[in-house]
């Protein structure tokens, strides 16, 4: 069985794009049908509320792109508007969030301390250190709340002098120290992954950084395929981007990640 229905994905801002890419790269047949909320960015500072009604509502407009599954592109709408988005999906239609994949990963890994950086509202929702510890509850899990990284990035401000100094700040902080595994609990990070490896390149640690976008596209093939949602629908990328609100860093970044082979648009659903 064959489906060509698009994959809908959202996430607050540019950082799901690093899942958007990661996806296309591994399934390059799929069309995909991305909403980035960048009136409500960051999400990270958001009440639960919030985040419920952005996360329910973005999902039905998802379902009336036709999608097939849902990617919650986003750590913070992941681990606060999950259960609201479940109550809006059809039973047939998939689910996958960036943070059930990434748990997953230490059912068989031999990591004993796992660090994760994340906004306010992932760290302070503890939703890692369950999902870790659910299965496997051997990994000790510190966790260490990074607002500024997500904003920095939103911004354009990476691979430069300023973006360094604030990754080492933060990646030199004392609750971090012990770590054998470094999680980036925000679909923005992926795009300071280079930065951060240089880190502890120069601090000489050998520590495993877990780039959750790549873990997530592999976990929506294994859906996919599981439920016979794959397209055979060859070279017809006819991705359709839309945002809540225009941001230049926004366009320069889907440059990055997709060209300009891209279909930008406007859509408030709020109104």
């Amino acid at each position: 069985m064959i489906d060509n229905r698009p994959i809908g994905i959202f996430d607050s801002g540019i950082g799901g794009l690093t899942v958007a890419k990661a996806i296309h790269d591994l399934l390059p047949n799929e069309q995909l049908v991305y909403f980035g909320d960048t009136a409500h960015f960051p999400y990270g500072d958001k009440a639960p509320e919030s985040i419920e009604l952005y996360s329910e509502k973005i999902s039905n407009f998802l379902l009336t792109q036709n999608c097939k599954a849902i990617v919650i592109a986003c750590n913070t709408a992941s681990s606060l508007g999950r259960k609201k988005v479940l109550e809006v999906l059809p039973t047939e239609t998939p689910l996958i969030d960036v943070i059930t994949p990434v748990a997953n990963f230490f059912k068989s890994t031999k990591s004993e301390v796992a660090g994760v950086i994340a906004t306010k509202g992932t760290i302070g929702s503890g939703v890692y250190r369950k999902s870790i510890n659910k299965v496997n509850p051997k990994v000790e899990v510190q966790s260490l709340a990074t607002p500024l990284l997500a904003s920095m990035i939103e911004e354009g401000f990476f691979n430069n002098t300023i973006s360094a100094t604030v990754i080492s700040e933060y990646l030199s902080h004392e609750i971090l120290k012990d770590i054998d595994t470094l999680i980036l609990g925000c679909t923005h990070y992926p795009i300071i992954e280079t930065e951060i490896l240089n880190y502890y390149k120069q601090s000489s640690k050998s520590i495993t950084v877990l780039n959750s976008a790549k873990i997530v596209a592999e976990e929506v093939k294994r859906r996919l395929i599981s439920k016979n949602l794959i397209t055979d629908n060859k070279g017809a990328n006819n991705h359709h981007f839309f945002v809540s609100d225009f941001t230049n860093s926004f366009e320069e970044s889907t440059k990055i990640f997709f060209g300009d082979q891209l279909r930008l648009e406007k859509l408030n659903l709020w109104k």
